[in-house]
């Protein structure tokens, strides 16, 4: 199995850190709000890659958390904490509005059908851990402290910009940011690990104590930590979208590598954005379309996850209400044609040519980068009339595929075809065996206006609706 590694830039034969096990940290929401289709997309990816991954005989612990304490509004050290901000906006206490919009997130997963994590910590549940790390990283001397906060200093760190293959030094102090910063740090990158309750923060609704004063963790060590009490040291998988290179992630390597002393991550994964219209897609620009839209629109969450495996994670996608339609229609198509299929008289897939269809679909697809993508046009291949394979393996083999994809096709019920229609389908074969296609043609244009589709077949027929 092949991955990309942000971290090289290459893509890289995966080699896990225990034998058939790996280790997958997922960047969750931060839980001030409901979650847009763009923010739904990551989870979704996430979530094709960990089935991947348990398709190929891998035991997936996998850890998404909640950030519900101290990520600003800015990704770096500045602006309101933005749970705080959905506590002004809504009236209710820091807590109420996690418990809330948690829910929301945790049910519009369900509907999606992503599967439930091995883990979900919230970050407020690990503050004794986060300050256990700070501690160590004070000792070490990769931290220091202000009146303000407590830094990390990153020139004690080689190799910084590892991940994010920038030069800080062709950066500028404080370039485009409206607000003061910290005099006392001692380089403009330095992060914040602890805040204290001055300043900017001496109004701050959720604060600890600590051995340093009272405060609150900075965004960047809570993922450290919850990985790192719920995964290990070094783990095997963490994934995020492509805004969390350049700081987040590059601030969680830092961090983690200077407090355990060891390799933080193997592999790091990074989707991309989904556009609308070709701009990326922003609550604050009034675009970022949440579920419940897309379902008071008239369509099904599942038509929504289709739509999103039409484009590789690394690739940007662009969502327009033409295009879920389109994948609506080809969902519907779908299922429909599953639903006309017999069920399977055999349990095993047998015939060499269905073999050779997994074997694509798990080299060429999955296993090269999880291109789902191909694993979609490779299940439309498969179901061609003209594909020699018993027609039990086949839905045999798109119950097996659909493991990875979730569109629960094993749920689809059995189409019940109206005696009339199968009575009009008999005439139209025997009129067809008897030389009059005058007549047949007739027929089959009478059941299409009825609703249904006929179809013919080297055995004989096959009706489905339209």
């Amino acid at each position: 199995m092949k991955l990309y590694n942000t971290l090289t830039r290459k893509l890289e034969e995966f080699e896990a850190i225990e034998q058939n096990k790996i280790r997958f940290y997922h960047c969750g929401p931060t839980v001030y709000w409901v979650q847009h289709i763009g923010n739904l997309r990551a989870m979704i990816w996430a979530d094709f890659i960990r089935r991947s991954l348990i398709y190929l005989g891998y035991e997936v612990t996998f850890v998404r958390n909640y950030t519900d304490v101290g990520h600003l509004t800015s990704d770096a050290d500045e602006g309101q904490d933005k749970m705080e901000k959905g506590v002004k906006r809504e009236g209710l206490l820091p807590k109420e509005i996690a418990d809330k919009y948690i829910g929301i997130f945790e049910d519009d997963c369900k509907k999606l059908n992503i599967l439930d994590p091995n883990h979900t910590p919230r970050a407020t549940d690990y503050i004794r851990q986060i300050i256990a790390m700070i501690q160590t990283l004070i000792e070490k001397k990769h931290a220091y402290i202000t009146e303000s906060a407590i830094y990390f200093d990153i020139s004690t760190f080689k190799n910084y910009n590892a991940l994010n293959k920038q030069n800080i030094e062709l950066l500028y102090k404080g370039s485009g940011k409206g607000t003061v910063e910290d005099p006392k740090k001692k380089h403009f990158a330095d992060f914040a690990l602890w805040f204290f309750k001055t300043g900017a923060h001496k109004n701050a609704l959720q604060t600890w104590d600590s051995p340093w004063g009272v405060g609150f963790p900075g965004w960047h060590i809570e993922c450290s930590v919850m990985a790192k009490e719920l995964l290990g040291k070094t783990i095997d998988i963490h994934m995020g979208g492509i805004e969390h290179i350049s700081v987040h992630h590059t601030n969680e390597i830092a961090q983690s590598e200077s407090a355990n002393g060891v390799p933080f991550v193997h592999y790091w994964l990074h989707n991309e954005h989904l556009d609308i219209n070709n701009e990326k897609m922003a609550k604050s620009k009034g675009s970022g379309f949440t579920l419940k839209e897309i379902v008071e629109a008239g369509f099904d969450p599942l038509d929504l996850r289709y739509f999103f495996m039409q484009a590789h994670y690394r690739s940007k996608q662009n969502f327009t209400w033409d295009a879920l339609e389109a994948a609506q229609n080809a969902r519907k198509k779908l299922n429909s044609i599953v639903s006309q299929m017999k069920q399977p008289r055999i349990l095993n897939i047998a015939s060499t040519q269905a073999q050779a269809y997994i074997k694509q679909f798990k080299e060429t697809a999955i296993s090269h980068d999880f291109q789902i993508p191909q694993a979609l046009a490779l299940i439309w291949d498969l179901i061609r009339p003209s594909v020699k394979i018993p027609d039990d393996e086949k839905y045999l083999l798109l119950i097996d595929f659909d493991r990875i994809l979730g569109l629960k096709l094993d749920q689809i019920k059995k189409d019940t075809i109206p005696a009339m229609i199968i009575s009009l389908a008999e005439k139209r074969a025997k009129s067809k065996k008897e030389g009059d296609f005058k007549t047949a043609d007739v027929l089959r244009k009478d059941i299409e206006e009825k609703g249904y589709l006929i179809e013919d077949k080297k055995e004989g027929y096959q009706i489905r609706k339209k």
